[in-house]
């Protein structure tokens, strides 16, 4: 997701983030940020798992349905 951000991009964006927030709301944007991220990824973990058990066959069917 962060692959070309380096250490500098991150420092540029926690500087503005400071800036447009201040230090008392940067750990509550952490938190949340955290946790939506955290859900992001169970619920795409979860479409994955969903596709894994259904069959090939099931699914064109469904999608062309003739």
């Amino acid at each position: 997701m962060f692959h070309n951000i380096g250490i500098s991009g991150l420092l540029i964006i926690f500087a503005i983030a400071l800036i447009v927030f201040g230090p008392a709301k940067l750990p509550q944007l952490g938190k949340a940020f955290g946790e939506t991220l955290r859900e992001f990824r169970s619920s795409t973990r979860g479409i994955i798992e969903d596709d894994k058990h259904e069959p090939a066959a099931e699914l064109i069917k469904e999608r062309n349905p003739t």
